[in-house]
């Protein structure tokens, strides 16, 4: 267990000097950049740098407005599944959906139906319909209640900051800083980026997928003639040119996908985007191509048609394709856009500018100074108490901050104040690991083992101890990454890293010296 091979050794110090090769751009200034050095390196969060501000608008009304569309394109498959009752296509009349019943057919009926279109409120009182009937007029009128409008404005604004967090921090690592403001407003601040226009980009596109049935009998002349039937929509295809007009209710939304990646495109040349649905979409998928063979399904991106393929086969398995001419990095660009979720409303910026950083210099100074203190007499703590055994517990120390700079440099993490304290965490941590072991080596001395023995047995009987320790540490930085935001994620990401180098260099750094000089010098006796 204390002896480690040629090729183990080579293998640890290709590691260190890969970590010290992705750290060394931390400390050149980007205005003079060194050939050969990686583009690697830890950016400074908002309260250390400053960054941009930007103050979004949400467009709630455009969210309350889909939502009826939505409703409308939901009535045609909730009648039709009672064939007894016919009735006339919805029509929207302000911000309601009247449905003719003709004469002859059970009112009552078609009213129990559109009823079942009502649904409680997720998580709030209430419900999102209101249905009333006029069997003199032969009508039903379908309208959003008070608490619905309330509901799907409030929630269009909290899913937007879900949204633009994870385009602009899918990793945890940005630390961006998003606040509502009011009702229907978002304050964003980004660290360490002057570039707006670029934030304003990644955010500004929408990302709203649907899916809609291609209407054939509708020509190009007659698009541009402007003879389009009614409920018809007509979007520019990006794909190959021109125009094409689609059935305006989507039969599949974006809400429905619960993944997306770039690959190669399997049949032939390109880039193509893979996309997997949840079961509702699944279902009605498999409806819709079992339903449709022959015609045409459009897939549209924020009103641009970006593949209209022809259905083949009925696509029952829950997943598909979108194939075009990407490149790969509009497929890797269009598959994050759609798995990090759509905007579920516009936003418009309506305030931009640069701020400073809310530390200042003094006060960053003192934490660098309390952090090189708190280094330094933990370094002398450990060589004092346990001589040669502490020096080598010292260099893997120094080994597990090159380590965890080295892999948030790969990252490129942003180090805010949580940040610098999960590393001073995890530098104790190592430490209690090293010390957890040089106690049990004291002990196996204790009891009359050999010098060897006392530290092979040390390493292993320390090792579960160590292990259930960190591990639940390990565990708590993950529930915090996954449901924190902002600067708790950034210390759940040091953390976790910190964790996994603190355990690998206590049971490996400290063991090739150790077990280095004990396998050497056989000594009778340990100074520890």
């Amino acid at each position: 267990m204390l002896r480690f091979n040629r090729w183990q050794t080579i293998g640890l110090a290709l590691l260190m000097v890969l970590a010290a090769y992705v750290t060394i751009p931390n400390f050149i200034s980007d205005e003079n950049p060194v050939p050969g050095l990686p583009d690697t390196g830890v950016t400074l969060g908002l309260d250390l740098q400053g960054g941009s501000y930007l103050l979004l608008g949400v467009g709630t009304e455009e969210v309350i407005d889909a939502r009826i569309n939505n409703i409308r394109g939901d009535i045609p498959r909730e009648m039709r599944k009672d064939p007894r009752v016919r009735f006339i296509p919805p029509q929207r009349q302000g911000d309601a959906i009247v449905v003719g019943i003709p004469e002859g057919q059970d009112f009552s009926v078609a009213v129990d139906r559109l009823r079942r279109l009502s649904r409680p409120l997720t998580g709030a009182a209430g419900r999102d319909l209101r249905v009333t009937s006029d069997e003199g007029a032969r009508q039903i009128s379908l309208e959003l209640t008070p608490e619905a409008r309330e509901f799907y404005a409030s929630d269009a604004v909290t899913s937007s900051i879900t949204a633009v967090r994870n385009r602009i921090d899918a990793l945890g690592t940005t630390e961006p800083t998003i606040q509502r403001q009011g009702e229907d407003r978002l304050v964003l601040q980004v660290p360490g980026d002057g570039d707006s226009e670029r934030l304003k980009s990644v955010i500004g596109r929408t990302g709203q997928l649907s899916f809609h049935m291609v209407d054939d009998t509708v020509t190009p002349t007659d698009i541009a003639e402007g003879r389009v039937p009614p409920r018809r929509i007509v979007l520019p295809n990006v794909d190959f040119g021109g125009q094409l007009a689609l059935f305006e209710s989507p039969d599949i939304t974006g809400d429905m996908i619960t993944d997306a990646s770039a690959s190669p495109n399997s049949d032939g040349g390109g880039w193509q985007v893979n996309f997997a649905f949840d079961g509702r979409g699944q279902r009605r998928f498999a409806d819709v191509t079992r339903e449709n063979l022959g015609r045409r399904f459009a897939i549209v991106l924020d009103e641009q048609i970006i593949s209209a393929p022809t259905i083949q086969t009925p696509i029952l398995g829950g997943s598909g394709r979108i194939t075009g001419r990407f490149a790969p990095e509009e497929a890797t660009e269009l598959a994050i856009l759609i798995k990090s979720g759509a905007l579920p409303a516009p936003l418009t910026v309506l305030d931009q500018r640069t701020v400073g950083a809310s530390l200042g210099a003094d006060s960053v100074r003192a934490g660098t100074i309390a952090l090189l203190i708190g280094f330094g007499l933990v370094i002398v703590y450990m060589a004092f108490t346990y001589g040669r055994f502490g020096l080598y517990a010292d260099i893997a120390l120094l080994a597990n901050v090159l380590l965890i700079s080295g892999a948030l440099s790969l990252l490129g993490a942003t180090l805010t104040l949580p940040g610098i304290a999960g590393i001073v965490l995890t530098i104790g941590m190592a430490v209690d690991a090293n010390v957890l072991i040089f106690e049990r080596i004291r002990e196996e001395m204790n009891s009359g083992k050999a010098s060897v023995a006392a530290v092979e047995s040390g390493y292993k009987n320390a090792l579960s101890a160590i292990i259930d320790a960190n591990l639940t540490t390990l565990i708590a930085a993950f529930i915090m990454f996954t449901l924190g935001s902002g600067p708790v994620r950034g210390f759940a990401v040091t953390l976790g890293i910190g964790v996994i180098t603190s355990v690998f260099t206590a049971f490996v750094i400290t063991r090739v010296f150790a077990g280095g000089y004990v396998l050497k010098a056989r000594p009778k006796t340990l100074a520890i």
